[in-house]
């Protein structure tokens, strides 16, 4: 191994300058594989260092009161709809004012758009009202009735299809107009739950949700009472505690509704 060794180090076929002694240079080291892939990894640790550090700029990163909350920002998103509805309901009132000046319309066509403005709900609406109210349960509730499990976490929040009977109940019940939480329905709103909120019209509600509908009180009842899915969520309401209240709210006025009627998805049959 020696002979082999001294013969490699100082044999004359090597190529390159010799030095001033008349001795060459030993060959440059190789790199191995596993020496470029530690300087790899610790180069990378540095940049994720640095990036962190950079991002950070002091702060605890795994904290979440340092950064800006999804549920924060559905918030103001859903304040700025509210600003623009009211805004939009005001530029209305005032373009049907100024349109009513002299229009050249005779008193019929006056009371034929006043009725479709009735039925489309964008103006307001007065009659006798009841109103349901529907909320989660407690979080530490049990089954109060035997026979049935504890229950799961879904068993005892508000779901879509929860909102979404009690407004068709009533609509079947005849109600004239409805109002879900401040803001009035059309015939293309859409209630939506995403979660345990309540999405409306780009504006967003947590329970306790207010249902309102003028028309007959008496019918209005009944077409909940025969609800099948409204049957269904009051074994909830009795077994573990989720939130059902009917009252009846005497004559009210229910507002106009205030967002846009463009339709974007949908195109009128010819």
């Amino acid at each position: 191994m020696s002979n082999s060794a001294d013969s490699n180090a100082t044999g004359s076929t090597g190529s390159g300058p010799a030095d001033e002694g008349g001795s060459r240079p030993g060959p440059r080291p190789r790199l191995r594989p596993v020496r470029i892939l530690t300087v790899g990894v610790f180069a990378l640790a540095g940049l994720l260092f640095f990036t962190s550090f950079n991002t950070a700029k002091g702060t605890d990163i795994r904290s979440d009161d340092n950064l800006l909350k999804l549920s924060d920002l559905i918030q103001e998103h859903s304040r700025k709809n509210k600003e623009l509805d009211e805004s939009n309901a005001s530029t209305r009132d005032q373009n049907e004012k100024l349109a009513k000046r002299d229009d050249g319309s005779t008193k019929a066509q006056d009371d034929q758009l006043a009725g479709l403005e009735k039925d489309a709900g964008t103006q307001k609406l007065t009659g006798k009202a009841i109103t349901v109210t529907l909320n989660d349960a407690p979080p530490n509730a049990t089954a109060k009735l035997p026979g049935y499990p504890e229950p799961q976490p879904d068993y005892l929040v508000i779901h879509q299809q929860d909102l979404q009977a009690v407004v068709n109940a009533l609509w079947q019940g005849g109600a004239q107009g409805i109002k879900v939480m401040d803001q009035r329905l059309i015939s293309t709103s859409a209630v939506r739950c995403v979660g345990n909120t309540l999405i409306l019209q780009g504006r967003v509600y947590s329970p306790p949700y207010k249902i309102q509908a003028i028309g007959d009180p008496a019918k209005l009842q009944k077409s909940l009472a025969d609800s099948e899915a409204i049957q269904n969520y009051m074994v909830y309401v009795n077994v573990y505690g989720l939130g059902w209240k009917v009252t009846e709210d005497g004559t009210v006025t229910l507002p106009g509704y205030s967002g846009t009627v463009d339709l974007h998805y949908a195109k009128p049959v010819k």
